[in-house]
């Protein structure tokens, strides 16, 4: 048991121990008497608040979540209310100095009330207002009460471990999550791009004379009457678009605060375009590509399928997998043995942190209790891939990878492109969200680029700005993020005219770019 001095405690400890030195100068027993007094007074305090807390554990203090879901499913930004009740079972009140969600960085919370007092024997509502700020597995593990005790002079931290699961995707997924999955948006025709050809649909493009072979649901027989001959009806068809979003997963683009990263940005505007085609009748097919090709989905049509893709877009690319996590696999045990404990003491009790096989193995006991049912993680071994896989099943998350990756990831963006290129049927719009650089840096994708744009392909760059999420808390920060942001604007600006020498089209998605905002007319 944690025990922590207020303010006041300590500032009692520090004025004794100044009033004994002076007795001791002095020479006066009074004083020397006095400050011992007091010292002796906090010692008692103490104890008097371990057994205090002691009892109250005893008798059943502890946290629920109201309601009887586990897990809940937002958009990114999208507000969620949830409400819990931390229980007293002992005879007396018990006060608390402060009451805080232990969550993942990725959630915003704001909880009410934020200290007060437990009846005793009775209940204590509490509200958390959720904002999540980044996608992916993330939830609320729990909460942290400061028990003060009888004097008010030290406190008791408790922690209740109750995992609560928030699942974050792209902020589109609020209006396609309210959209029809089924029904006649499905007897569009799937191929080929938006133009008036003859086919089955519901508008009468002419009426024309009966031909062999057609058939004879077509035949207009009012129509027909009246002429005195068979005619048929021809219907105009509209063929659909065959779209495929690339998204580039480099790690540099997850730098910098969560919610305002470039990838954050990026993965809200791919949702976006997949949510327009899908509703328009388009195929959509997702490659989300880094070191390696992390997710893949060849192009489909539905409000159903779209959903699916946005779900890739915002769990594919988690920094829990080896090539993409910050952490090793010593790290990540270390985080799986201290999640455990307060989980069930009893199951982590006698692991060492070395003990990797032992926290592996007990560790997978606990997953029918983890408010995801994730899938399994990245990882070379069968063991860390399972301690990875649990970082994820309960939203424990991981730091981002440091280091360069752009070299390999560009790699694997010139492959998908080939297959693109190979796919049937071939995708009549591709786009690509990856940053702009000079030609001369990224020569072998800009290569395929070209390649992959023909005449019954249409290629579209996305940029992605790499100057967003910069920190500017302070005036020093604020002063780098500017001339950071100044370079990587001049270096876009040169970037899009070369690119623009090579024919290849790059627009701007969800914010504009510095020169074309709005200026007020004269």
């Amino acid at each position: 048991m944690q025990i922590h001095p207020t303010r006041t405690a300590i500032h009692l400890a520090a004025s004794a121990l100044v009033a004994v030195a002076a007795g001791v100068l002095l020479q006066s027993g009074a004083i020397v008497a006095w400050a011992g007094a007091i010292l002796i007074g906090l010692g008692v305090a103490r104890a008097v608040t371990q057994l205090s807390v002691a009892r109250v554990r005893t008798a059943g203090f502890e946290m629920l979540w109201r309601g009887k879901e586990r897990a809940f499913r937002v958009a990114r930004g999208q507000r969620l209310t949830v409400e819990a009740e931390v229980r007293n079972r002992d005879a007396r009140a018990t006060r608390y100095a402060s009451l805080r969600p232990v969550a993942s960085p990725e959630l915003r919370i704001e909880i009410e009330p934020n200290e007060g007092e437990v009846p005793a024997g009775g209940r204590l509502r509490v509200e958390l207002r959720i904002e999540p700020l980044r996608v992916g597995h993330h939830a609320v593990h729990g909460l942290s009460l400061e028990v003060r005790g009888g004097p008010g002079l030290f406190e008791v931290p408790l922690t209740f471990a109750n995992p609560l699961g928030v699942e974050v995707l792209a902020r589109p997924y609020a209006r396609l999550s309210r959209t029809a999955r089924g029904g006649r948006s499905r007897r569009d025709a799937e191929l080929g791009r938006p133009s008036p050809l003859s086919g089955e649909s519901g508008d009468i493009r002419e009426l024309r004379k009966h031909q062999p072979g057609d058939p004879f649901r077509r035949i207009a027989w009012k129509a027909s009457a009246r002429r005195g001959e068979l005619v048929v009806r021809e219907h105009e068809r509209e063929e659909r678009d065959v779209v495929f979003v690339l998204l580039d997963a480099a790690s540099e683009l997850s730098a910098g605060r969560p919610g305002e990263a470039p990838f954050d940005s990026a993965i809200d505007e791919a949702a976006a375009v997949i949510t327009r085609h899908a509703l328009r009748g388009d195929r959509v097919g997702v490659g989300l590509v880094g070191r390696r090709v992390l997710s893949w989905h060849e192009p489909e049509r539905g409000a159903g399928h779209a959903v699916r893709l946005i779900e890739a877009l915002s769990f594919a690319a988690s920094p829990v997998h080896a090539d993409r996590s910050g952490l090793d696999e010593a790290d990540v045990g270390l985080r799986v043995l201290e999640h455990m404990r307060p989980l069930d003491p009893d199951l982590s009790a006698g692991l060492a942190v070395h003990e990797l096989d032992r926290i592996a193995e007990r560790a997978k006991k606990l997953f029918p209790r983890a408010p995801f049912q994730a899938l399994e993680a990245f990882a070379k071994t069968p063991r860390e891939r399972l301690l990875r896989t649990y970082l994820e099943a309960f939203g424990l998350g991981s730091p981002h990878r440091i280091g360069p990756d752009r070299a390999e990831v560009d790699e694997q963006l010139v492959l998908a492109l080939e297959r693109l290129k190979k796919a049937r049927p071939r995708p009549s719009l591709v786009y690509l969200w990856s940053p702009v650089f000079e030609p001369g840096s990224r020569a072998r994708l800009v290569e395929a680029v070209v390649r992959t744009r023909s005449r019954r392909t249409e290629l579209v760059w996305a940029a992605v700005p790499l100057a967003a999420g910069l920190d500017s808390s302070d005036a020093y920060a604020a002063l780098v993020a500017r001339t950071l942001s100044r370079r990587a604007e001049l270096a876009r600006k040169r970037a899009e005219r070369a690119l623009g020498e090579q024919r290849i089209r790059v627009e701007h998605f969800g914010r504009a770019p510095a020169e074309a905002t709005d200026k007020p007319p004269r």
